[in-house]
């Protein structure tokens, strides 16, 4: 048997994870199609089966990772499922492709998890980026967040910790759809969920403020779309799982005096300096 360094290292098994981007075939980067092809074995997380029918055109062995996902099973048990399907083709020295929707580092615990575990085992794993549903958001509602500030939280942590929000800034709240779901085993809460962060937002925005229900084009012959309703009436508002809802900035920022005068007094220093 010849066990050169060569033929070790082409059977050493190994693992990218990459982004299909949002919009199917605009999005994907060569770098992410490159990984795709010199796969042996594709497991596909994708949003539905459209995608993953575009995606077998590229590769003979795609699995998809759809089928794990049960009404009622925790999500978090699917997802460990999912770490342990692709490092059983790894660690049988495969070259393994993950691919999924968007950006496979953004609300996708599965992606971070199976690299972690292939570095722990010293395999060689590798994250590359997709364009996501904020890279989207962004273009299509014209939002640019070094204007204002951008915050960005998944719906359930404002209810289940205390966090701090800036309504000088833009809000994004993400899996409003899911907000308040402890068990990790549905698809999808009701109106008196959301009538709780409603609760929770009109400390800080007036009840008539308008929120914006954003969801990306997943399709080329699609378009995106952007709902706009008051706050009060975000929690009867019809509301899926890809949606995303978002605040613009309710007050103008507040100039800080003090440290604008401080910024001048080094300004002048350096003037000074400079002179000098």
């Amino acid at each position: 048997m010849d066990t050169s360094p060569a033929i070790a290292h082409r059977t050493r098994g190994s693992l990218a994870c990459v982004g299909m981007g949002m919009t199917l075939g605009s999005h994907l980067t060569p770098l992410a199609r490159s990984h795709i092809e010199q796969a042996d074995v594709v497991f596909a997380g994708l949003s539905d089966g459209i995608v993953e029918k575009w995606l077998e055109r590229m590769h003979p062995d795609v699995r998809s990772l759809q089928p794990y996902y049960r009404e009622g099973k925790s999500r978090l048990k699917t997802y460990r499922e999912w770490v342990e399907l692709m490092m059983v083709e790894v660690r049988a020295g495969k070259r393994v492709c993950g691919v999924f929707y968007g950006h496979p580092g953004i609300f996708a615990w599965s992606p971070h998890k199976v690299i972690e575990v292939a570095r722990a085992e010293g395999f060689e794993a590798h994250m590359e980026p997709g364009v996501s549903a904020e890279d989207c958001l962004y273009a299509d509602l014209g939002i640019d967040p070094g204007r204002f500030g951008c915050q960005h939280f998944e719906a359930s942590q404002l209810l289940f910790y205390e966090r701090r929000i800036d309504p000088t800034g833009y809000l994004v709240l993400w899996q409003v759809a899911l907000v308040g779901d402890r068990s990790l085993g549905r698809f999808a809460t009701g109106p008196a969920y959301r009538q709780l962060l409603v609760d929770l937002l009109v400390k800080d925005y007036p009840p008539e403020h308008e929120v914006i229900i954003y969801r990306a084009a997943t399709l080329p012959i699609e378009r995106p779309r952007a709902r706009r309703v008051a706050l009060r009436d975000l929690a009867l508002s019809p509301l899926t799982a890809e949606e995303t809802v978002v605040l613009p900035p309710a007050m103008p920022l507040k100039p800080n005096v003090a440290m604008q005068a401080y910024l001048e007094k080094l300004d002048a220093l350096e003037r000074v300096e400079k002179i000098a």
